[in-house]
């Protein structure tokens, strides 16, 4: 099992802005947008945010935090995607950076 944290760390601190190019205002955006996915799966899952592990922010969890944020913050559709774009972004990213989440990472980049 693979600690979430150090992979997203990577992912906002290195790769959207040095590799990807991501303005400072895109990289706030991603971040924010994880902050809410983690925040909701360590709630839902009864653990700390830093003890989460990639597998567990599975295709499920995925679909009930987008549920979570149309119906419980009433986000709009615009927001929703841009937030779904953050996690994909994300897992592609995880797809050359960690293998065994491959099979993890086409699933939830298949979702709209």
């Amino acid at each position: 099992m693979t600690k979430l944290a150090h992979h997203l760390g990577c992912f906002l601190r290195e790769h959207l802005p040095h590799e990807r190019g991501a303005s400072a205002n895109t990289c706030d955006t991603y971040a924010y947008a994880f902050q809410l996915l983690i925040c909701f799966a360590a709630k839902r899952m009864h653990t700390q945010p830093s003890l989460l592990e990639i597998d567990q922010v599975d295709a499920p969890l995925i679909l009930a935090f987008l549920d979570h944020l149309e119906n419980v913050r009433r986000c709009s559709p615009r927001t929703r995607n841009a937030r779904l774009a953050a996690i994909k972004s994300f897992f592609r990213y995880l797809e050359y950076h960690d293998v065994s989440c491959l099979d993890q990472a086409r699933r939830i980049q298949s979702y709209r």
